[in-house]
């Protein structure tokens, strides 16, 4: 990392500004950086995800200084509904002094544009329709120093000549594919978990609920002639008249299962809680799906001037299926390293404290991502599916201890009985 000269465009480029970027750049330009953000497409723009927002998210928000007023469109939530073998659980997030004891939902449409708002008002500058193409290296030392983009349409078509934007780092928030990081031959990791989504929206009187409500029974044909499917199903009040409707599933590898999502969906939906009110036959939009690479499905996470951050470096929680809590806080961790780089006096130290972005991430999540991994493994069978949702669901006390371990909040130190058991599974599970 050389110091800034006037033959670099920022200190920073951040590819993309999804979550991941928008944190990443908030970070940067409020640590005095010069930063760039780059994003393919125009604010605001629709993203394929469940629009509910767990207490880690919700803290990495008020780290940010970001405002959750509910006349902004934030509907808090105060825990997890839970439906599954004939059972119906309501389970408060837990009060801990690590995380708040609430939760929230916005549409992602809203929720990007904010974040992206949030960077600009601290400093970060953001050109839109932008479309990075590729990274610009450095023959003498193999370094990116930089990315080559061209302007885009609104439907991504070629609009302009490609621009070189040149910096002494690149943090790569490009989501799941990062043609970034394919450019420079970090390949997805096919032997870790890789998850699929799939999202509607319906009307219904039932939008400001102010639970987070789980369907655990996913079947892949009619129920009692088919295999339960390792994931759930979700409907999420957006206050707004609407509930975001959804569900994932989850491999233990990255050759996913076979299965018609809008099918199974519209299947699912039909049977979904009358108090919601869906009409089956009127979606408010389109169902659309997206691929969640999880458990550091990608890495190095830091090579040659370059970081991942978010689904660009395969960080979705593989208990639960949630990225954005983990792509904040990881854009979070790569902008205090960043900014610690820059501080150093000579290109080796520079180099050396850049290097220190992986063993953070693999210290903060490797265990318990490690964990995630063979949780997978074990509700990939069928059986095991039903044996937990039959005699899991009526034990309230099994299932608060549940709810921390897959939405992964707990007191990293002290806590009662359940927080000290996942902590210390999470320190002895090996970091891989």
């Amino acid at each position: 990392m050389t110091p800034l000269s006037d033959t670099h465009d920022a200190d920073v480029i951040v590819v993309g500004a999804g979550p991941a970027g928008s944190t990443a750049a908030y970070y940067l330009a409020v640590a005095g950086l010069d930063v760039l953000v780059l994003e393919k497409t125009a604010f605001p723009r629709e993203k394929v995800c469940g629009d509910g927002f767990t207490p880690r998210s919700v803290r990495e928000l008020v780290a940010m200084g970001v405002e959750m007023r509910e006349e902004d469109g934030w509907i808090r939530n105060r825990g997890l509904r839970v439906y599954g073998g004939g059972h119906r659980l309501e389970l408060p997030w837990p009060d801990l002094d690590a995380f708040p004891d609430y939760g929230v939902s916005r549409s992602r449409k809203d929720f990007d544009d904010t974040l992206a708002r949030h960077a600009k008002a601290a400093g970060a500058r953001i050109l839109e329709q932008r479309s990075v193409t590729g990274p610009v290296v450095d023959e003498r030392t193999g370094r990116v120093v930089g990315v080559v983009a061209r302007p885009v349409d609104e439907a991504g078509r070629k609009a302009g000549e490609e621009e070189t934007y040149r910096a002494p780092v690149v943090i790569a928030a490009d989501g799941v594919s990062s043609r970034f990081a394919l450019a420079l031959g970090l390949e997805k990791d096919q032997r870790r978990p890789m998850g699929v989504a799939a999202r509607t929206y319906f009307a219904t009187p039932n939008s400001h609920d102010d639970w987070m409500e789980s369907h655990l029974e996913l079947w892949d044909g009619a129920p009692g002639r088919s295999n339960l499917l390792p994931g759930y199903g979700w409907i999420f009040g957006l206050g707004d008249g609407t509930a975001n409707v959804g569900l994932g599933t989850v491999s233990s590898t990255a050759s996913t299962a076979k299965v018609d999502y809008k099918e199974l969906l519209r299947r699912w939906i039909a049977n979904a809680p009358e108090v919601w009110g869906f009409d089956p036959d009127a979606p408010l939009g389109p169902v659309r799906s997206a691929a969640l690479p999880m458990a550091f499905n990608r890495k190095p996470h830091y090579s040659r001037g370059v970081l991942l951050v978010g689904d660009s470096g395969g960080m979705v929680n593989p208990f639960n299926g949630e990225g954005i809590a983990y792509a904040m806080q990881a854009a979070r961790t790569a902008a205090e390293v960043v900014a610690q780089a820059r501080s150093r006096r000579t290109d080796a130290a520079r180099e050396a404290t850049l290097a220190t972005y992986p063993r953070a991430m693999a210290d903060q999540l490797g265990g318990y991502y490690t964990l995630g991994r063979v949780f997978v493994k074990i509700i990939e069978d069928p059986r095991t599916m039903r044996l937990l949702t039959r005699y899991g669901l009526p034990r309230p006390a099994l299932m608060r201890f549940t709810l921390k371990l897959l939405a992964d909040v707990y007191e990293p130190r002290g806590g009662d009985v359940s927080d000290r058991v996942i902590s210390a599974l999470s320190r002895i599970a090996p970091a891989a």
